[in-house]
């Protein structure tokens, strides 16, 4: 049977430190925006659980603001989209929930970034840890020059996983609804496979080590529309078992397979709430202007 996830909290240990707070906000002058502060309605905290959760989060790059002093609570075992348009920001907070950013030169992070109520980049919290706890999926597949097994068999591995490899193997395979295109070719290259295919693969992968969240940075704008259904209707049963976040171009696909939307324009988190209610009755203009394809 495959062992199910561990509690490994403790080996995060982090310590809450103060929020910091950004640089102050500037509203983009070619798109509306309402005189005066922005309505609270705009941002609401979803019911339930808390799975994650930023407070005042600002990120540099060199110096230049990319997120800007964004506030934002991800429910548990949901499904949440990131929209805005290109440049927006969005990648770089989703990356900021598993500190992929670490990896990056120049990038500095202020605020907090929370789950369940961790400060994650606290003094001496294992961003290692961190990363098999909370997955990621990127935007263009990316196997291993490995057998598919390998690929699937390659987190476990590393992190000295001791039950049987080919139910654990088996078992993700299934979970990202690839098991029966596969089970006859184990051991053929990853390489071989669809593009489709390769990225449920890379779901798979992420799936082997047990997260708790799953990071989406656009996962199936390199695919044609049924590699992209497939990966839909795997989000959407995913969510019956772990907290996605998505970024997506699609707003289309975002109102198919999300609970709550958020909606950045310039690093700002201008608008989150109800998936159905941000894209059929939005509080803010600026919301409003994007999805009627006024901009972006």
């Amino acid at each position: 049977m495959v062992t199910p996830r561990s509690d490994s909290a403790n080996r995060l240990r982090p310590t809450p430190r103060p929020a910091q707070p950004g640089e102050e906000r500037e509203p983009g002058p070619s798109v509306p925006h309402a005189p005066g502060a922005r309505s609270t309605e705009a941002i609401i905290t979803p019911p339930g659980e808390v799975e994650l959760a930023t407070r005042r989060l600002s990120v540099y790059y060199d110096g230049t603001p990319a997120v800007r002093d964004v506030s934002v609570v991800i429910p548990n075992q949901r499904a949440i989209a990131f929209i805005g348009p290109s440049g927006c920001g969005k990648s770089t907070l989703l990356r900021c929930f598993n500190r992929m950013n670490d990896l990056l030169p120049g990038a500095r992070v202020a605020g907090q970034v929370l789950f369940h109520d961790q400060d994650l980049y606290a003094p001496g919290v294992d961003a290692v840890e961190v990363r098999r706890r909370i997955g990621m999926v990127f935007q263009k597949p990316n196997p291993f020059p490995k057998t598919i097994y390998d690929n699937v068999a390659f987190g476990p591995r590393i992190n000295g996983y001791r039950g049987s490899l080919d139910e654990l193997v088996e078992h993700s395979l299934r979970q990202a609804a690839l098991w029966n295109e596969v089970k006859d070719r184990l051991h053929d290259s990853a390489l071989t496979l669809s593009g489709g295919q390769q990225q449920r693969l890379c779901i798979a992968r992420a799936l082997a080590v047990e997260p708790e969240v799953l990071l989406m940075d656009e996962p199936a704008s390199a695919l044609d529309p049924i590699a992209t259904q497939k990966i839909e209707d795997l989000i959407y049963e995913l969510k019956q078992r772990y907290t996605v976040v998505i970024v997506t171009h699609n707003m289309q696909q975002a109102a198919r397979v999300s609970d709550y939307t958020a909606f950045l324009y310039l690093g700002e988190l201008v608008e989150y709430g109800p998936t159905q209610s941000l894209f059929t009755n939005p509080v803010e203009e600026r919301t409003e202007a994007y999805i009627t394809g006024r901009f972006g």
